[in-house]
């Protein structure tokens, strides 16, 4: 029995042995290339303040998503980021508050736009077309206002405040009467149907065009046609007059040599007295 116990404690002391052992030794497994993920790594932008705060802070939140930073992480990548006088702002922050939230607030008083929300909304107001100006500039430039007067609103909100906008400042009274009537609900309808009713205009003015010159064509040829007609009319009366002018000439012309002769030569049964001979010859 003795040695039995003993063989059991050989046994279990080997067993200890080896558990302590796989404790203490690093697992090494080799990972299957096919089930390993490699999280891509965005490369963290640059502010200097000169570009807008709420752009950047919108692709930063887009990185620091795509790296799987925390808000350590982010706010040690964002302080790296700075530049010029963004990284002047590090310099008004305490030193035991240099959290991210500190950051992005000191930021965001110095380089946001929140003070300059009722500038953005005025001057959307008065946005107008300008001469030459496409319709796709106007939306594009009406989407800018938008999200800098109205960024804290809802986008449904914010997409009708858009297409009521771009109405009012579209330039051509008819185009805007008629995408009023439309009652669009965002801007991109708005545009889009604007960019049919100026093509549809073109169409329908080209058509006119084209039938007016046919129009004029054809009056052109009447009158012309009128025209030579009464030419050959007015060469025609010309023609007689002219012809009937050297007969009644000729004939005039006979009759006046007839009296004189007769005056001269009277005849027998003309009794001319001798005065009106002398008459007749002084006044030729």
């Amino acid at each position: 029995m003795e040695e039995v116990e003993e063989k059991v404690q050989v046994r279990i002391g080997d067993l200890e042995k080896r558990l302590s052992e796989l404790v203490d030794r690093p697992i090494n497994l080799t990972a299957n290339p096919d089930l390993t993920y490699f999280r891509p790594t965005v490369k963290s932008l640059t502010f200097d303040g000169q570009t807008s705060w709420t752009v950047f802070k919108t692709q930063f939140d887009v990185v620091s998503s795509a790296n799987g930073w925390n808000n350590f992480v982010k706010a040690s990548q964002l302080v790296t980021s700075l530049r010029g006088s963004a990284a002047e702002v590090l310099q008004g922050i305490p030193s035991d508050l240099t959290d991210l939230t500190a950051i992005e607030n000191a930021l965001e008083a110095r380089f946001g736009d929140s003070h300059l929300t009722q500038f953005y909304r005025t001057e959307l107001k008065t946005r107008r077309q300008k001469p030459g100006e496409s319709l796709q500039v106007l939306a594009v430039d009406v989407e800018r206002l938008m999200s800098l007067a109205y960024a804290e609103c809802p986008q449904e909100v914010r997409d009708s405040l858009a297409a009521q906008y771009f109405v009012d400042a579209i330039r051509d009274e008819d185009t805007q009467h008629a995408t009023r009537l439309m009652d669009a609900k965002d801007l991109k309808s708005a545009l889009a149907y604007n960019m049919k009713y100026e093509a549809a205009k073109t169409v329908s003015k080209t058509s006119r065009n084209v039938r007016s010159i046919e129009i004029e064509d054809d009056t052109g040829k009447e009158k012309d046609e009128k025209f030579d007609c009464l030419l050959k009319t007015l060469e025609k009366l010309l023609n007689s007059y002219v012809a009937g002018k050297k007969n009644t000439h000729s004939v005039t012309k006979r009759g006046t040599n007839r009296g004189i002769a007769r005056q001269f030569f009277p005849t027998k049964k003309t009794n001319v007295r001798p005065s009106c001979v002398t008459k007749a010859a002084f006044s030729l």
